[in-house]
């Protein structure tokens, strides 16, 4: 049987330490300073997506008009929203 790879290193001297776990209940709050990141794509079309994207917007009224004339050029009917915001996690209290 072949030599182990690591037979020449050092042995390390592992110890095992104490961890505190925070609990599972974690409270998500937007960043009111952020400002949200709305896109949309275009997804209709029978042998490929049409492909089509609004590109970053900061608001859902200027993702509806993108989609509202891209709809009135083409009537193309399906679009997939993508919707980004800055948010902090809160952990909860130590177990």
């Amino acid at each position: 049987m072949p030599d182990s790879p690591n037979a020449g290193a050092p042995v390390r001297n592992v110890s095992r330490g104490r961890y505190r776990f925070r609990e599972y209940h974690v409270t998500i709050v937007p960043d009111p300073l952020a400002l949200p990141k709305f896109e949309a794509a275009c997804v209709t079309g029978e042998e490929h997506n049409c492909g089509a994207t609004s590109g970053t917007l900061h608001t859902p009224d200027d993702l509806t008009r993108w989609i509202a004339e891209h709809c009135a050029q083409s009537g193309h009917e399906f679009y997939e929203q993508t919707v980004r915001a800055l948010v902090r996690a809160e952990p909860g209290a130590w177990q």
